[in-house]
């Protein structure tokens, strides 16, 4: 990752694309349901629609060094806590650019961060579709796995 900052100029040509690739994105009807934007935090709070789960909220902060994107998967597991752990660890493995991560309140986060000079359209998309496969993927077997009394048939 480049340790050089981007200049002004430079962050607002990135600021442009991602603003007109979300536009495109909501206009194709895409996954993206809505778009908000922070302009004195270059951030944005992209909310995605699901099938495993119906909601996500990406947060795509743009920096001088980053791009740094994060949502929130779930709450702290409640049970078989070795095991949830083991799964999402084991997903980390196979994932580029992305990590499972604990945060506060030991809520699990799916995380990443590219270098701000390679933002681009066929970057941006890579980051959604991992974002979106990869919540699609994990987030069922994590939440059986952390939640497992839950789901289990009452006789």
């Amino acid at each position: 990752m480049s340790e050089s900052t981007v200049s002004q100029e430079e962050l607002s040509k990135f600021t442009e694309v991602i603003h007109g690739w979300l536009e495109n994105q909501l206009k194709a009807k895409t996954v993206v349901q809505s778009v908000e934007y922070d302009h004195n935090e270059r951030r944005w709070y992209v909310r995605l629609t699901g099938e495993e789960k119906n909601n996500s909220m990406i947060v795509f902060t743009l920096g001088q060094r980053t791009l740094h994107y994060e949502t929130y998967m779930m709450p702290a597991p409640e049970e078989n806590k070795a095991d949830f752990f083991r799964h999402l660890l084991r997903r980390n493995r196979k994932m580029y650019g992305f990590a499972f991560s604990i945060g506060s309140e030991d809520a699990i986060y799916l995380a990443g961060q590219i270098s701000s000079d390679l933002v681009c359209e066929s970057t941006l998309d890579r980051v959604l579709g991992t974002f979106y496969s990869t919540i699609e993927l994990c987030f069922q077997p994590a939440l059986r796995l952390g939640f497992a009394s839950r789901f289990r048939e009452k006789s």
